[in-house]
């Protein structure tokens, strides 16, 4: 009788990174997020203590970060000059309304593409895609051509309307609905849930972070859109942030530096306040959903 014949000795592991290896990587990562954080966060500080700088401190030699004291006249200067009150109103109102039907829109859109026997529902599909496609300058003269001929010229509808329809918005929450379980929606149509009660109560529950960056998304277009504002508004009191520090330059010239820098940060801070909030679930929401077809 044959002696019985032993296991194959396991290959051995792989060796670890050194310690030394581990620190030297670590430091790098750390040194390119400085840099990084560096080159990002440089301009949006300078436009901030700038903006509370007098004119004699922004032209001295040499350059000279902090301002010897906080002087508010350059936002008093623009709020002078332009209606700036109302520009931050309109700015905000069409923001929250247009991001807001953008992700309602986009919802139902969506939930209408995964969840209802629609016939030509692939097609339609095809067609948001194609609509991700094509660039938003070409649409412009169409457009506008549409808005003029309703009569919305300096209106705020007319801002409004002709970007509601959200092709990113369509795409990200239904490739998100594909990786919904099946058997909650289920249960709830066993339940006598009709398609509203299990959009809103299931759906858009388990849905938070892919709406959390669709709404992030749609309030950074909105809030930053220039040119169409710009073409279709020339009435002061019915223009936004953006296109209102177009006419803050036309009327100070490109000398006043301070007073231009002071109404860029009434339009850059809200924004911003909005992402740090939001860019925790803009990862998530983004990637949900990015695997299946």
């Amino acid at each position: 009788m044959s002696a019985p014949t032993r296991p194959a000795a396991a290959p051995a592991p792989a060796s670890r990174r050194s310690p030394g290896r581990v620190l030297a990587l670590d430091a790098a990562g750390l040194m390119t997020l400085a840099a990084a954080t560096l080159v990002l966060g440089a301009p949006l500080l300078w436009m901030l203590l700038a903006s509370l700088k007098r004119p004699d401190e922004l032209y001295a030699l040499p350059l000279q970060w902090l301002p010897d004291a906080l002087d508010l006249g350059n936002y008093a200067q623009a709020a002078r000059t332009i209606p700036l009150g109302t520009l931050f109103a309109n700015s905000v109102g069409l923001t929250v309304v247009g991001s807001g039907l953008k992700v309602a829109l986009g919802l139902c859109c969506a939930y209408a593409l995964v969840f209802l026997d629609v016939p030509f529902r692939r097609t339609v599909f095809v067609v948001v895609i194609a609509a991700l496609m094509i660039p938003p300058q070409i649409t412009i003269i169409p457009n506008y051509t549409f808005v003029a001929s309703l009569g919305w010229l300096n209106t705020y509808q007319g801002i409004l309307v002709p970007g509601l329809a959200s092709a990113f918005g369509t795409f990200l929450f239904r490739q998100h609905f594909l990786t919904l379980p099946r058997s909650v929606l289920e249960a709830a149509d066993l339940d006598g849930a009709g398609h509203w009660r299990r959009l809103w109560r299931f759906v858009v529950p388990m849905s938070l972070p892919t709406i959390a960056a669709v709404t992030l998304v749609s309030v950074v277009n909105e809030w930053n859109d220039y040119l169409w504002p710009f073409l279709v508004v020339d009435d002061p009191r019915k223009m936004t942030l953006p296109v209102g520090l177009t006419l803050l330059q036309n009327v100070e010239g490109m000398t006043a530096w301070g007073v231009l820098l002071a109404a860029t940060t009434v339009v850059t801070l809200p924004v911003l306040v909005v992402f740090l909030v939001l860019q925790r679930r803009l990862v998530a929401g983004l990637t949900a959903g990015a695997v299946t077809g």
